[in-house]
Parts: C-alpha cells; sequence; structure tokens
C-alpha cells in the first residue's frame, strides 16, 4: 500500500511538472467546453442571454446582495476562462469585483417608442457586445425602472455552462431558493460550494427534458452499459450473454444509421433566413399564451404540447416568408434542438453536457392541422435517437483540434441549419426575486457560424412564451414573426374545437 501510494504521488507530481513546463495551471477545462469558448466569430457571440421581467422593481443592492450569496459559491462564476497549448483551463480571477459583472442602465427611447421595444433594442445590443475575456464571462444587467417594475439582462458564456444547467443555477436566485445543503463524500472532505448543490438542484430545480433524453440516455447510457457489463459477467448463461450480445448488437445498428443520417444531412432550403450574418442582432418576444389551451389542443389532437407548438412555430415562420413574397409551399428548414445529457445524479453540475438533434419543421404547410401531425410524425422519428450522442462526441473531438479545423468542422452543421431552438419547461408557478414577482423570463441560446435565427420556447407560470433573437440581414424583423406566432395558435385552437371528438 505504502509502494502503491507512493507511485501515484509521484505520477502526480510529473504531471505537476509537466503542466508547469508547458504553462498549463489551474483546473483543466472539458473539451466540449473548451470547443465553445472558442467558438465566438465575429458574427455570434457564444452567450446565453437571458430575460427576466419583474413586478415591482428591486434595487441594484439588493440583486448584488443576492448574487453575492446564491452565484458567487459556485466556482466558475470567479474564475477566468483561459487557453493554452493543451486546450484551456479555469483559473481563479486574483482581480474579482462583483461591481463589474453586476451593473444598472437606464433605458433611452426615442419619442413613441414602447419601453418593450427599447428593451428589445438593448438586449439586441448586448447580444453583440463580447464579455471581458480578462475577467470571468459573465455579466447581469439590471434596468432598475422598466414599464412599473425591473427588467433583469443577463449574459453567461456557453462554456461556462449550457442553457439546463444555467436555468438552475439562475433559479437558486429566486426567493425561497435555499443555499445548497452540504453533501460528506463517501471519504474524503465535505463538498462545498458547487459541489454541494447537487441533491438541492437535482431534487428541487432539475426536471426530465423531455422524452428523447431519457430514450437516448435508457439506450446508449443505460442499455449499452448494462449489456457490456453483463457480456463481461462470468457467471451469465449463454442464453442470457446472447440477450444482451443481441442488444448492443442492435444499438450498433442504430449508431450506424444515426450517424449515416447525420453525415448525409443535405444542406437546409434556401430561403432568406438563410444566408451570410453581419453581426447586429434583433430580438422579440411575444405575451404569455395560456398554456392550458396548448393541453387542450394536444388533447384534442392527439399531441404533445411540443408538438403543438412547435406546429405553431413553422407556421409563424412559413407566414412570415409568405409576407415577404416568398413562397413556402414544399419547402422545409431544419432547426438543431439542444437535448439535455446529464443523468439526475448529475445534473446540477455546470459545464456543456447535451447533444443536438436536427428538427426539420414543415413551414411549407398551410394547414394547421396537416402541420401538427406531420411535426408529431418528425418527432416520433427522433425518439430513441442516438444523434444528440453524436453530436455531444463530435463536440469533444472539435475541442481537441485547433480552431481553424473546429471551424471547418462546425460549418459543416451551419450549412444543413437554419435555426437553433430551445423548448424549455420551467416552473409552473411565478417565483420571485427580491421580494418582486417574476413575471415573464425568456432566454436564448447562441448561434453558431452562419446561422442568424435563435428561437426559444420556454413554459413559466400557466403561460408560455414565444421569443426571437435574429441577425438582421437574415431577419430584419423577428416581431413579424412573434406577430404572426399568435393567429397561427388561435386558428389551429379553433379548428381543434370544431373537429369531432376522438380525432385522432
Amino acid at each position: 500500500m505504502v509502494q502503491r501510494i507512493s507511485k501515484t504521488a509521484q505520477t502526480e507530481a510529473t504531471g505537476r511538472t509537466l503542466a508547469s513546463s508547458l504553462g498549463l495551471e489551474g483546473e483543466r477545462m472539458s473539451k466540449v467546453d473548451t470547443a465553445w469558448l472558442r467558438m465566438d466569430s465575429p458574427t455570434n457571440h457564444m452567450m446565453i442571454v437571458g430575460v427576466w421581467i419583474l413586478r415591482p422593481g428591486i434595487t441594484l443592492t439588493a440583486l448584488q446582495q443576492r448574487v453575492r450569496e446564491r452565484l458567487l459559491p459556485y466556482r466558475r462564476f470567479v474564475q477566468l476562462a483561459r487557453e493554452d497549448a493543451a486546450g484551456a483551463h479555469w483559473l481563479d480571477d486574483p482581480d474579482f469585483h462583483l461591481e463589474r459583472h453586476v451593473s444598472t442602465q437606464a433605458l433611452t427611447r426615442p419619442r413613441g417608442q414602447s419601453e418593450q421595444a427599447a428593451l428589445q433594442e438593448r438586449v439586441a445590443h448586448l447580444a453583440m457586445q463580447a464579455l471581458n475575456p480578462a475577467h470571468p464571462l459573465w455579466h447581469f444587467e439590471l434596468v432598475e425602472h422598466y414599464q412599473g417594475g425591473s427588467a433583469l439582462i443577463a449574459r453567461i458564456h456557453h462554456c461556462i455552462a449550457d442553457g439546463i444547467a444555467l436555468i438552475s443555477v439562475m433559479m437558486s436566485l429566486v426567493d425561497g431558493g435555499a443555499e445548497p445543503p452540504r453533501r460528506t463524500r463517501k471519504s474524503g472532505p465535505d463538498k462545498v460550494g458547487l459541489e454541494a448543490a447537487e441533491d438541492w438542484l437535482a431534487d428541487t430545480l432539475i426536471r426530465p427534458f423531455g422524452d428523447l433524453t431519457a430514450r437516448a440516455l435508457d439506450l446508449a447510457g443505460g442499455g449499452a452499459a448494462r449489456s457490456l457489463a453483463a457480456l463481461a459477467a462470468p457467471q451469465q448463461s449463454l442464453s442470457d450473454s446472447l440477450g444482451q450480445a443481441m442488444d448492443i448488437a442492435r444499438m450498433g445498428g442504430q449508431l450506424a444509421s444515426d450517424l449515416a443520417a447525420l453525415a448525409l444531412m443535405p444542406d437546409d432550403s434556401p430561403t432568406p433566413l438563410k444566408g451570410q450574418p453581419v453581426g447586429r442582432k434583433r430580438v422579440a418576444w411575444c405575451e404569455p399564451i395560456p398554456l392550458d389551451e396548448v393541453k387542450a389542443i394536444g388533447k384534442g389532437l392527439n399531441c404533445s404540447v411540443n408538438d403543438v407548438l412547435l406546429s405553431c412555430v413553422a407556421g409563424a415562420l412559413g407566414q412570415y416568408l409568405r409576407a415577404r413574397g416568398e413562397d413556402p409551399a414544399g419547402k422545409e428548414i431544419r432547426a438543431m434542438v439542444p437535448i439535455n445529457l446529464r443523468p439526475m445524479e448529475d445534473a446540477w453540475k455546470l459545464g456543456n453536457r447535451f447533444g443536438l438533434v436536427p428538427l426539420v419543421l414543415p413551414i411549407g404547410l398551410s394547414n394547421p392541422i396537416e402541420r401538427v401531425y406531420a411535426v408529431r410524425a418528425r418527432m416520433n422519428e427522433l425518439k430513441g435517437s442516438l444523434q444528440p450522442l453524436l453530436t455531444f462526441g463530435l463536440l469533444s473531438v472539435a475541442g481537441l483540434l485547433i480552431k481553424p479545423a473546429q471551424d471547418a468542422m462546425l460549418a459543416l452543421f451551419g450549412r444543413k441549419t437554419t435555426a437553433v431552438m430551445t423548448n424549455v419547461p420551467g416552473p409552473a408557478t411565478k417565483l420571485q426575486l427580491c421580494g418582486a414577482t417574476l413575471e415573464q423570463t425568456m432566454f436564448w441560446v447562441p448561434q453558431t457560424g452562419t446561422v442568424g435565427l435563435g428561437v426559444s420556447i420556454l413554459s413559466y407560470g400557466g403561460g408560455v412564451q414565444f421569443g426571437v433573437i435574429a441577425d438582421e440581414a437574415l431577419c430584419p424583423d423577428p416581431q413579424a414573426i412573434i406577430d404572426a406566432f399568435e393567429p397561427e395558435f388561435a386558428q389551429l385552437l379553433a379548428v381543434t374545437l370544431m373537429l369531432p371528438w376522438g380525432l385522432d
């Protein structure tokens, strides 16, 4: 045992010496996170951008105190992201000041412009303002006076975490989100800070991200691991081993099929929404739509809530193109949808643990019933797919490559994609922050490469909000897409009410 410990210590010392000679220090960044760190471009910054609308208003002092108590224990928010010869690492910021990251800004608006339009302009402006690489890559801007309350604009670099992890971290800021309890390791010192949050976040704030995730994880994460372990067990009977081998063979076939589907994806249909972005953003969002009405449509058509909402998005995009003289008939566009790959016990952790699935939106179908069933069929085709795991692996490989090679690999996805879309379920009841009610919440994940359209669907507090962020060269008026979303929903609701009972 003494000799084994000595060899371990010697290995660690050798590693430290090698890291020092290469100029490496701090905590190593995962390859996926490294890929996101290096993915910034002049036309797309890799920031997750969120907006909270609060009533009544809150003060900067109260927000800074809450952030100090609840956010800073997560070490990533006090660390620098540094590239090095082996990739990248995290390093504590020796000059960290909270006031640099949590500030206030008054809205300025010309006469006749609404407060919401002014806020949307501010969000769009900040979406293209790079975070300061000399300090931790995040910033909160509080608009203290907005529509009788306040607005909070949050920007967090994607290398810190993906959307699901960041939503859980942001939810830790709300009133009643008690500080994470400490847990004790099976051996060794107590976990502190970010590590201590695992049980609290997993049990209280994280929800399954959808059927796609569950099936992909069960097949690849659970089924494959169980099958491989069973084959290695000497007590397995011949029939059991053959059964497990068949499971692995089927998974291998699925893997080959999904890999081929990704590799052979054709370039997306040409529309004005696809092209070369210029790096100036526009942002728009709608008022919440009652979630009960969405569920009623889903129940009447035997579809999921996701099917209904995605169908309305496809309809709104099609109507936007028609209004601009484009005929979308027979056309489809592809949206990359992030899929959470975390097991529940790891759901609280920062970093990026998600894959992507390409969802084809039938923008050329004008019949709302035909369109919702087309979306349902496409969603069913994706269930059980290993594509989220494959894209996660590709992002890991990208983090190993030099930046030009990474850019070339990711450009392949850009040519085959028009939009990045998120659809996330939030809390069913409204939350509070510093005594104010969180009335509305929206967020957008970044677009990569030449993708210039981001679509966000978020359910919260009994409502569903639809938001768009777009490059102005590709979509100069995203508000027109927003304005088309509610009529598409109303039309689908009206048609559903007129259908006979029992329609499948």
